[in-house]
Order: C-alpha cells, then structure tokens, then sequence
C-alpha cells in the first residue's frame, strides 16, 4: 500500500529539489507524482513500504525544520533590509500598479454591496 509522505502542491522547485536530494542520500526508495495543471491532484512523493514511509517521514521532518529556520532568518534579512513588505513598500515602488489594484479591489466590493444598500 502506498504512504503519502509530502503533498508537492505549492512546493517551491530548490525544495523539492533538495528533498529529492535527501531522499537519495539516505537511499529512500522513493516515487513522485506531479500535481495537475488544474489543480485536481495534488502529486507529491511516496513510497511503497510502511517501515520506509517512517524512516523517511523522520528523515523529512528533520529537513523541514532546518529549511523553516533557514527561511525565517532570510525572511528577516530581507525585511531590514527594507526590501519589502506591506502596501507602503508596493505603492513607493509600483505606485500605478498599487494605485490601480487598490480601484480593483474597491470596485469589486462596491459591486458587491451594491444590492444590499439602499441607495436614494
């Protein structure tokens, strides 16, 4: 029976690559199974064995503990650097593409509203 170690939907390429990496280090016998173009699927890696789908399932909660620290400590890098965050940081470097997202998003919730308010 197959076990369902990692969903792939949403999973950046340099991370699946480095658990295909993993994976081979540590000689896991492995499958994968890519995610839909439409989103049905959800694709993700597997492996045949109950006593492989532990080891590996071990081998993967390990790695994604160091990746959230690595990527929480290049997150906040990157935020004192001042290189992003909020719609401050967005309308100062793309000022026409905020200010127009902004209309966007007003007018669709204009649009929305308007059959609930009495207007006159």
């Amino acid at each position: 029976m197959p076990h369902h170690l990692m969903n792939l939907r949403h999973v950046p390429d340099d991370e699946a690559d480095e658990i295909r990496a993993l994976f081979d280090e540590h000689e896991v016998r492995f499958y994968e199974t890519p995610p839909s173009r439409w989103g049905i699927s959800m694709g993700g890696f597997w492996v045949h064995d109950t006593d492989e789908a532990e080891r590996a399932r071990i081998i993967l909660q390990s790695y994604q503990c160091e990746r959230m620290q690595s990527q929480r400590e290049a997150y906040e890098a990157w935020r004192l650097k001042g290189e992003g965050g909020g719609v401050w940081y967005m309308f100062r470097h793309k000022p026409l593409r905020t200010l127009m997202a902004c209309l966007a998003i007003l007018a669709i919730a204009g649009l929305s509203l308007l059959p609930f308010i009495r207007i006159g």
